[in-house]
């Protein structure tokens, strides 16, 4: 039984805890700064300490003796985990979209003996997996074309859009610059932007620029295709509102403001669904051609508890990464990136299994770009 680090006990956190403990295979421990939220978690199996994540002594302290860590912290607290796992010598799982920690993650990883896996959510994460598995499958890439959104099943307000996950990770992306292959180069633009709408199974929504979802892959493709770019998608109108709150209003610059609005005036919600949408472009075989691969994840129950689609999406994620690093189908020092895995290994493994969910139909996407 391999001993897990847990670092989170929020929703992801506790998701994550709930599937390896439900497997019988890992003996599970998670930390986090607040008792309260440790409480919830705490249950037969699953062991609980209260940890200070800026005390780099004893986070280091806390980890020695475990076989991995794995990081569902907000993404500002990543870096801390990270250090301690490279001293503490335990492979390093996180599911961060900031792109300047899993930068300083792979510098960290030069040299390391043990596996530092960042990004293993759902964007980053599986959906760059999908996108590098189609690719392959072309003699020449085009353009590559990722689209991901969390959204509600039953939007009811102005912004229709409802809290699943985590607020200062909605945020970042929001406001942080985007990376994207234009005319070969990778390149950074601005969040927010290049907005689109496009119909799947005959309901509409829009997507735009947002930062993080693409992991490492610009520097795996680059070079080799003319376009590559990462939207958020949501109902339509959501963009321009929240334009107005980061731009008309300055609260770009006043993170803690817009957090503290959005959870007092956005309510949650348990009933939400993800949608994965692929489509990838170039010469197969002499002729011009694209192929697509779009699905849309419900919420389930896990260890008995229901889950939200993105909970269940994000911590199956880093949950099937570290199941391929114990079966020996990753390697086992170095930084790792999400798209060296193979798609079907991912979806044989008993955590990617999540991912299957319910197959869109192709012939009836339609895109259309806008302003």
């Amino acid at each position: 039984m391999h001993s897990i680090f847990v670092i989170g006990a929020g929703k992801i956190g506790s998701t994550i805890a709930d599937m390896l403990h439900e497997t019988g295979d890992y003996a599970v421990t998670v930390a986090d700064a607040s008792a309260a939220a440790l409480a919830t978690v705490a249950k037969d199996g699953i062991k609980t300490i209260q940890l200070d994540f800026n005390d780099a002594v004893a986070l280091q302290s806390a980890l020695k003796g475990h076989y991995a860590v794995l990081s569902a912290a907000p993404y500002h607290l990543t870096a801390h985990v990270a250090k301690a796992a490279r001293l503490a010598g335990v492979h390093y799982f996180d599911l961060t979209e900031d792109v300047a920690t899993t930068r300083m993650v792979k510098e960290l990883a030069e040299g390391a003996s043990n596996a530092f896996i960042p990004q293993c959510g759902l964007a980053p994460g599986f959906i760059s997996i999908v996108a590098h598995d189609i690719a392959s499958r072309f003699d020449k890439l085009d353009t590559v074309r990722l689209r991901v959104g969390a959204l509600p099943q039953y939007p009811s307000n102005a912004l229709s859009y409802n809290l699943t996950w985590s607020t200062d990770g909605v945020i970042n992306e929001y406001i942080e610059r985007c990376e994207a292959v234009v005319d070969g180069k990778l390149r950074e633009v601005p969040a927010m932007e290049e907005l689109e709408e496009f119909s799947l199974d005959g309901t509409r929504y829009e997507a735009f620029n947002t930062s993080g979802g693409l992991g490492t892959l610009c520097e795996t493709l680059e070079g080799k295709v003319r376009a590559l770019n990462y939207k958020t998608i949501r109902y339509p109108g959501h963009c321009g509102l929240m334009r107005v709150l980061l731009n008309d209003l300055q609260l770009r610059n006043r993170r803690e403001v817009l957090k503290d609005i959005l959870e007092q005036a956005v309510p949650a919600t348990m009933q939400d669904m993800v949608i994965v949408f692929v489509t990838v472009t170039g010469q197969r075989d002499g002729r011009h051609v694209q192929e697509t691969y779009a699905r849309s994840i419900y919420g389930q129950k896990v260890a008995g508890n229901q889950r939200t689609a993105i909970q269940v999406t994000t911590a199956a994620g880093i949950c099937a990464m570290l199941d391929l690093l114990v079966q020996g189908k990753l390697p086992q020092k170095g930084f790792r990136r999400q798209e060296e895995i193979d798609l079907d290994t991912f979806l044989a493994n008993r955590f990617g299994r999540v991912y299957a969910g319910e197959r869109l139909s192709e012939d009836k996407i339609k895109l259309d770009a806008v302003a």
